[in-house]
């Protein structure tokens, strides 16, 4: 009888099955934190928290570098860079007006803006390592230039300065795309957060200790110092970090084997082509866009706007409470180390928020408690709900309850992190890094934006027109939460997906 041949192919095909490897198996034999995938997370941690602080440094510097004395006096701005030197410091001042210190403040971030979807582009193609070490040390060596730049003139500083948010372009823009291969999708939220953190440990400790550098060393030093640890961060690059763990040297079979296994199913195959048709359709691209439109109007209102809305609110000063994003913003004191930990506390409600969450959302997705799409939406909810809340209560409660409701909000909102923040990772692995530098863009039209709407409310009427600025703020970041909660996805997006020819 032929029939033996058949149970025979059963039997192999059972035993194929058997032989498949079980990803929760796999991850048992792969160390969890002390791994390369970990390792690889905390190096760009680090390299994003130096770009943060090199970001920030003139922020703090500028008020060292102005001559105050001549602020008032426009006509004494010289485009040729003339300076006074300080004989305390040693170190030369300038005599810019608070309209020229915001072009050159904000320069920088222009210089972002024009960087970002691109390098995403061309990161998801040809690989996120070399254009990020690019950026970075591009970012760091333009650092060292900033006080010669200064020297030279107004002109020389803006240029330096939208070079190096070029640079830096690079690497906000270029970060997302290693975790298409290298984050298993039950520990997205963690290793992305790691990630992202660094950027916040950056605006801790420049707040922290910026201050003491300008007035301990001179300013100078803290553009040195910064760009300093940006260059051996760039070696540490060189040597550790890889497109993906196939290539990896240092890496265990067992990881690389857990990491594949995990991303089997996702279709994260670099490709030139766009499918911009499709994405401009796409209704979950579009609820994370706009979602993060959203929450960035609040946002910018909670570091630009908020010293003064507060001011006419309570006429309490809370400059030295607020950190601030460097944006138009204009320190007027030194931080000595009590105002710089003042300062740093809301970063430090934010870091705290960030690693709680990806430890929850992640727990959450691991033991099945929720699928991926609830802990997306809910993390979102509790991301933008909790803080409309806050600070639509801000107008109403005392000034010490104010300030501890704004930085419950700061906070709180970093749990997004966990929600729709990542979730180009979800819908579109393949075209990550352009997608979430597309969405970095958009968010960054609020800080142009909400300053000149929170301007004209407050010339209106200044006490009525904070209340409605808060008002405004929660109005539209609860908009953006619950566009999100209708349309947002977390499955892949058939545009997405690699497209197999068949030939017949």
């Amino acid at each position: 009888m032929a029939v033996p041949e058949d149970d025979n192919i059963v039997k192999e095909s059972v035993n194929l099955q058997d032989m498949q490897p079980d990803e929760n198996q796999l991850k048992k034999k792969v160390p969890g934190f002390w791994s390369v995938r970990y390792g690889l997370a905390i190096i760009i941690h680090f390299c994003l928290f130096v770009t943060t602080s090199q970001n920030l440094s003139l922020s703090i510097a500028i008020v060292a570098m102005v001559n105050s004395t001549g602020q008032s006096n426009q006509t004494n701005v010289s485009m040729k860079g003339q300076s006074d030197v300080t004989p305390d410091a040693g170190v030369p001042v300038y005599d810019w007006s608070p309209e020229i210190q915001g072009i050159i403040l904000s320069s920088i971030t222009y210089g972002q803006i024009i960087t970002l979807t691109p390098s995403g582009y061309f990161a998801g193609v040809l690989g996120a390592r070399k254009i990020f070490m690019i950026g970075l040390f591009i970012s760091s060596v333009l650092s060292f230039l900033i006080p010669l730049a200064a020297a030279q003139g107004m002109v020389y500083i803006i240029l330096t300065r939208t070079a190096q948010g070029m640079a830096q372009g690079m690497e906000f823009g270029t970060s997302p795309s290693f975790w298409v291969k290298w984050a298993p999708p039950l520990e997205r939220s963690r290793i992305s957060s790691i990630t992202s953190s660094g950027a916040i440990l950056g605006i801790f400790t420049v707040l922290l200790v910026g201050g003491f550098i300008c007035q301990s060393l001179g300013w100078p030093y803290i553009f040195y110092i910064f760009g300093g640890i940006g260059c051996v961060c760039c070696v540490i690059w060189f040597f550790l970090v890889y497109d993906d763990p196939i290539n990896h040297p240092y890496i265990s079979e067992s990881e690389k084997e857990y990491i594949t296994f995990s991303l089997a199913g996702e279709n994260s195959s670099p490709s030139w082509s766009l499918p911009i048709n499709a994405m401009i359709r796409s209704l979950p691209l579009w609820a994370i866009i706009i979602t993060g439109f959203c929450r960035f109007w609040l946002v910018t209102n909670l570091t630009i706007s908020l010293p003064l809305l507060i001011n006419i609110m309570f006429d309490f000063d809370i400059r030295n409470v607020i950190f601030f994003s460097g944006i138009h913003v204009f320190l007027e004191q030194f931080f000595s180390s009590q105002n710089g930990i003042l300062s740093a506390l809301p970063s430090i409600a934010a870091w705290i928020c960030i690693t709680i969450g990806s430890q929850m959302a992640d727990f959450l997705l691991s033991k099945k408690i929720l699928s991926l799409v609830v802990v997306r939406k809910l993390f979102t909810v509790l991301g933008m709900l909790l803080p409309s809340v806050f600070i639509t209560a801000v107008p109403y409660v005392s000034s010490i309850t104010a300030i501890t409701l704004l930085m419950l909000s700061m906070g709180i909102s970093c749990l997004c992190y966990s929600g729709f923040m990542i979730n180009s990772l979800d819908i579109a692995p393949r075209y990550t890094s352009f997608l979430m530098g597309l969405g970095g863009v958009f968010t960054m039209i609020p800080g142009i934006i909400s300053p000149t709407v929170t301007g004209y409310l407050i010339n209106q009427d200044s006490v009525s027109g904070c209340k409605n600025v808060f008002l405004l703020s929660a109005a539209i970041n609860l908009a953006g939460m619950i566009i999100y909660v209708i349309f947002g996805r977390a499955d892949i997006q058939d545009w997405a997906k690699e497209k197999r020819l068949t030939r017949f």
